[in-house]
């Protein structure tokens, strides 16, 4: 509900949309993205950065893989918004493939960067990587394909 609502009322100003839309996520599911900063949003590419807290972490203290999953889910998803205005669409994800790398722990900062690779009339294709912010060691990346349920204008 909230994702289609952010999508009808996006502005020129992406960035700033995403931010708010961020900020009211604080029920449900999207309230694992409230701590997530966008740092910029445009042209087909999103990068965001988190600091890895206890409630991102798994039993093993380290940070949660389907936590991975879901801002690649996300993040891609915004970035496919900002790749032309006309891809302003609601989509679904059709396939995901995570691969991890290596770990981040609590304290760690991390970088997500995910770029649109190709959007046409029906597909999106997007890809993302999460980094160690101080490191720059590559720890997780993402291919992330999606279904646009209304054509591209």
């Amino acid at each position: 509900m909230l994702l289609r609502t952010f999508t009808r009322r996006c502005s020129t100003n992406t960035t700033d949309t995403i931010k708010k839309f961020l900020k009211r996520s604080d029920s449900g599911f999207d309230r694992v993205l409230s701590k997530v900063k966008i740092l910029k949003c445009e042209n087909g590419q999103c990068l965001a950065e988190l600091k890895v807290e206890e409630e991102h972490t798994n039993p093993l203290h380290g940070l949660h893989g389907g936590l991975s999953a879901t801002l690649i889910d996300n993040i891609t998803t915004f970035a496919l918004f900002t790749y032309e205005k006309s891809y302003m669409v609601p989509s679904v994800s059709v396939d995901m493939h995570v691969s991890y790398l290596k770990g981040a722990t609590m304290g760690d900062e991390i970088v997500i960067d995910a770029q649109t690779l190709r959007a046409g009339k029906t597909l999106a294709f997007l890809k993302c990587e999460i980094r160690n912010k101080e490191t720059g060691d590559l720890l997780v990346t993402g291919s992330h394909t999606k279904y646009l349920m209304q054509s591209k204008k």
